[in-house]
């Protein structure tokens, strides 16, 4: 894992032309209430079954969870796995309750 970013941070790398994979790991239901725009909704519970779905070329991967912590943990599983290629994983700080760019509803 290479650390964390603020929502501000990923709020400019959105805005730019950075590759950026975003992984929300919250469950379905509270996916579809509301995640940072373009998040893929990998659970945390099946990630380890789907993390090879992620983009590997992607310039970096963020996790995101509600409050930034569970989000941590999963981040360090993403970097561990040879598939990333060595592609910088990091999470959001403070989670999707610290982010204050626009919501995404729906699937």
């Amino acid at each position: 894992m290479d650390g964390e970013i603020s929502a501000s941070e990923l709020s400019d790398l959105l805005d730019s032309d950075v590759d950026v994979e975003i992984v929300d790991i919250r469950r379905p239901v509270a996916f579809k209430r509301g995640h940072v725009p373009g998040s893929r909704n990998l659970p945390f519970g099946r990630l380890v079954d789907r993390i090879d779905e992620l983009d590997a070329d992607a310039d970096r991967i963020v996790t995101v969870c509600p409050h930034g912590e569970s989000s941590v943990q999963a981040a360090r599983l993403i970097a561990s796995y040879e598939g990333t290629g060595g592609t910088p994983v990091v999470s959001l700080a403070g989670g999707l309750e610290g982010w204050d760019g626009p919501i995404e509803r729906g699937n």
